[in-house]
């Protein structure tokens, strides 16, 4: 693309330089022929060809002093090492004999800047002109090009003569034109550029290798290098074009038409000397009796591609910049600077012009703040979409998401016609995870609205690319416009198991996949959807949905995942806990189905015997009421025993009141016997054979829990008194009653006095044995009285012995310590027992008291005294009884006193004497 192609701008402003004194054109350099001009270091130095370097501060004080007795022919100014330096080719004798000087400006001697270095630049020692000068801001290399087309290098410190070293890195045969370095990594490359070929060298590198990039060179000044902008290429200009270099090749090139006298770089833009014929008027301008040149200076912006300042200046000597400003040398050796306008001036002068793209691209170059481009894109997006580039309008705003309000945007484009358009903003806002669910919505409609299926899967369904929005928005818009393949893979795949299984159930129907998705959650997810689907299931698909059950509520694991982990297999997990659901939780979910919920319990109670006692009574519940509606004999046979084995389990964890209460509400009479006998209810047993005239029964029933409850047998007498022909039975319960002894004949005589079968000869042989027996015992009672009284006699006795003879003591050992007596000594009458008198003392509580015999005296008089006082308590119960209204009370409050707790008696032991004390 040519340059006169760009569009131009004045983004320069131009001014004559005045001196601040006199507010005059400044033209202290009139009368100095100029031989080279350079900046750095906050001045502008220039040099003649009379030997003298000047410098001029920004207050434009001029300081000069004479570098070369006769004249300098180059400067070149180092500007981003910390050193000051100015290097200065020029001669000090006539001929052909340069010197090339180093300045350090940081350092002043009477107003002179110390020079630290002086070389002759004389390649080969064949003496020839200095064309160009150039050096390393790392102060280790200078390169000196020759007329005669030989580069010197110097490799070394260039501020010192001492460690430097130089070579010929170069021989040609045009003359040098330009030099630059560039650091590549850790290579150090020189461009070469001649009148007739341009070359990379590698000075680094021991051979110096050279890189030939175009056979065709440039003329002096006509080469530069570029900044960072432009990856810091050689730049070369030439009549028909610019070119660009790296190391190893030519870049791209700029067709620009038109003679060029100098390059410069600055900031980013490239500025160029040059002439046009065209463009100037054919009466020159006249100084000094000569004509003046039209020089055209041109400033460019390389990367957006804009001429950024083009005007006509007289005889452009050199162009140089410092303090952010480029100041323009002319031949009148008047100086005019070019000041930059600000960047928003700048943008304001485009948006008049609507030049957005232009401004944008300038904003970007000069690094303008995010906020300041999201308005230039907002701008730029406005003007579009008023003259209807929907399309160009969209693809702005884009670029404002994340600053802009989307609802700014949206509402722009709400309109049906413009769907295509909003839904690319609404991807975009999705794409940057600046969406919300009202967003996602949005977009989801659009997609529908527009029954684009590619781009609703492209959106949804592309697992390589992760889109961030609201997932439950975008099943929830799925769903409601009827695109359940979509809402489903969301579901699916974000492990939303509600959705996919709302989806599945409500929407499609497809209860399989439900089942199937179900079996692959996790367990407590698993639970919770079971809980929440069960009954649907079960009336969808019952057989899957049980056994999905039982394998909740045994040991659980996701069907999808092996039944052995890896890490269990090498060792290095612990094994993990089992996981099961509570199996009463689901019972509910049988609601209709008693026949799967019959094989799911007995399932669950077949594994864990010690299920919980819902599970074995709703069980029971099932087993009779299958029991009563069963028609076939032979199925009520086998749930029958069924019934009562499960009842007989002793495992079996069933709540017996439950179980009793079932059994009666269905009459399972096998099941109620084996209860109320399981209950010890024998009670209940004899009168349920009683109501059944069972007669046989009633007597196996007193047989076998006569033990247990022995009054069994006084109800079978009442029982049997009342029925007729029933000799046989009635004369074995009386046998029963004689031998437990469980009622006086007198109640039993009484009993069957009513009976209409209960003759004499019924209880004859009763009555005989129970007057035998009452006889026997009287003789015994006689026997026993006549016993107590010569006991009784012969007590008497002994106390009378005692009161009137004397009682002769003879042991010899104390009864406490077991050693022989001595005197004084104390006698009891009890055993007898004797004690030294010193160790009754220390022993004995009370010395009316036996020591050895007061334990047992003790409990014999407590349980006396507690006679007599049970015996005074006993009347007083009965006086405060009969006076009472309410004798419940009175009984109540006796037994929390503990009156009626049973009292133990301790037989008296033998021997037991009164107390009588001997003297010394």
């Amino acid at each position: 693309m040519a340059f006169l192609q760009w569009r131009k701008f004045n983004f320069f402003d131009k001014e004559t330089v005045k001196d601040p004194e006199t507010n005059e054109t400044f033209n202290q350099l009139k009368e100095v022929n100029v031989s080279a001009c350079v900046s750095g270091g906050g001045q502008l130095i220039v040099s003649d060809y009379e030997g003298k370097i000047y410098f001029i501060s920004r207050s434009l004080q001029v300081n000069s002093f004479a570098a070369y007795d006769i004249r300098v022919s180059h400067l070149y100014q180092l500007k981003q090492s910390l050193s000051n330096l100015l290097i200065s080719v020029g001669e000090d004798e006539q001929g052909v004999n340069p010197l090339i000087k180093v300045w350090n400006l940081d350092k002043m001697e009477k107003g002179v800047p110390v020079c630290t270095r002086i070389t002759r630049a004389i390649p080969a020692n064949k003496p020839t002109p200095v064309t160009c000068v150039a050096a390393h801001e790392n102060l280790n290399w200078m390169a000196v090009g020759f007329e005669n087309g030989t580069v010197l290098l110097f490799k070394g410190d260039i501020k010192s003569d001492r460690h430097s070293k130089q070579s010929i890195v170069y021989e040609g045969k045009s003359a040098v034109t330009g030099l630059a370095f560039k650091s590549a990594g850790k290579n150090i490359i020189l461009f070469v550029a001649t009148e007739s070929v341009i070359l990379s060298i590698n000075v680094s590198g021991k051979d110096k290798m050279q890189t030939t990039l175009d056979e065709f060179g440039c003329k002096r000044g006509c080469s530069v290098m570029s900044d960072m902008s432009q990856d810091n290429q050689f730049v070369i200009a030439r009549d028909d074009a610019l070119y660009f270099y790296q190391p190893d090749g030519r870049g791209p090139c700029l067709a620009f038409e038109g003679e060029k006298f100098q390059l410069h770089w600055f900031r980013n833009y490239l500025v160029i000397v040059g002439k046009d014929a065209k463009q100037f008027p054919k009466a020159p301008i006249i100084r000094a009796g000569q004509p003046i040149e039209q020089h055209m200076v041109t400033v460019y912006d390389i990367q957006n591609k804009f001429i950024a300042y083009s005007a006509p200046y007289p005889e452009v000597i050199d162009i140089i910049s410092e303090w952010g400003s480029l100041y323009i040398l002319t031949g009148d050796r008047k100086l005019f600077l070019l000041l930059e306008k600000d960047t928003q001036t700048k943008l304001e002068m485009l948006f008049k012009k609507n030049n957005y793209t232009l401004a944008i691209s300038l904003a970007k170059s000069q690094q303008y703040d995010q906020e300041g481009l999201v308005d230039i894109f907002t701008q730029y997006g406005d003007h579009l979409y008023f003259k209807g580039d929907h399309d160009g309008a969209i693809d702005q705003y884009i670029k404002t998401i994340g600053k802009l309000e989307a609802s700014y945007v949206i509402r722009k484009f709400l309109d049906a016609q413009r769907i295509h358009n909003l839904t690319k903003y609404l991807q975009a806002l999705h794409t940057a995870k600046m969406a919300t669910e009202e967003h996602t919505t949005l977009l989801l409609n659009c997609y529908t609205k527009l029954k684009d299926v590619s781009k609703l899967d492209e959106f949804i369904m592309t697992k390589d690319r992760e889109i961030d929005f609201d997932k439950e928005t975008a099943i929830r818009v799925c769903r409601q416009a009827g695109y359940y393949k979509h809402a489903l893979f969301l579901a699916n795949k974000h492990n939303l198991h509600e959705w996919y299984l709302k989806i599945q159930l409500d929407d499609i129907k497809d209860c399989g996949k439900a089942l199937e998705y179900i079996g692959k959650l996790e367990f407590e997810e698993a639970e919770n959807n079971v809980k929440r689907y069960g009954k649907i299931l079960m009336a969808e698909r019952p057989d899957e949905t049980t056994e999905l059950l039982k394998r909740l509520c045994s040991d659980f694991k996701p069907s999808d995942r092996p039944l052995v982990d890896a890490g269990d297999l090498e060792g290095g997990k612990g094994q993990q806990s089992t996981q099961r659901a509570p199996a009463e939780q689901f019972i509910h979910i049988f609601v209709n189905n008693s026949a799967k919920l019959t094989e799911f319990l007995e399932h669950m109670i077949s594994l864990n015997s010690n299920s919980p006692s819902l599970l074995y009574n709703t069980l029971l519940e099932l087993y009779l009421h299958d029991l009563t509606h069963q028609p076939k004999s032979e199925e009520k046979e086998a749930k029958q025993k069924k019934t009562i084995d499960l009842l007989r389990n002793p495992q079996a964890n069933y709540d017996l009141d439950q179980a009793l209460v079932l059994c009666q509400m269905n009459n399972f009479q096998l099941g109620i016997l084996y209860l109320y006998e399981k209950a010890r209810l024998y009670q209940q047993i004899l009168r349920y054979h009683m109501d059944n005239d069972a007669y046989d029964l009633v007597i196996q029933t007193c047989n076998s829990f006569g033990m247990q409850d022995p009054h069994l047998w006084v109800q079978a007498l009442s029982y049997f008194a009342k029925k007729e022909n029933l000799k046989q039975q009635l004369g074995v319960v009386l046998h029963n009653i004689d031998k437990r002894n469980l009622l006086p004949p007198l109640l039993v005589i009484q009993t069957l006095a009513h009976s209409p079968t209960a003759t004499l000869s019924v209880i004859k042989n009763y009555i005989i044995r129970k007057l035998q027996t009452e006889n026997d015992q009287i003789a015994e009672d006689e026997r026993l009285i006549k016993q107590y009284q010569e006991d009784t006699e012969k007590k008497r006795q002994q106390i009378e012995e005692l009161k009137t003879t004397a009682k002769v003591f003879q042991n010899t050992k104390c009864s406490i310590c077991n050693h022989p007596l001595e005197l004084p000594s104390v006698h009891f009458l009890c055993e007898p027992h004797s004690f030294h008198q010193h160790c009754f003392e220390n022993y004995a509580e009370n010395e009316n008291e036996c020591p050895v015999c007061m334990p047992e005296n003790r409990k014999i008089m407590d349980i006396i005294r507690a006679q007599e006082h049970g015996r005074d308590l006993h009347e007083t119960f009965h006086n405060q009884l009969e006076r009472a209204q309410d004798g419940f009370s009175v009984v109540a409050d006796y037994f929390g006193r503990g009156v009626f707790n049973k009292v133990t008696l301790i037989t008296d032991s033998p021997g037991r004497m009164s107390r009588s004390m001997s003297g010394k």
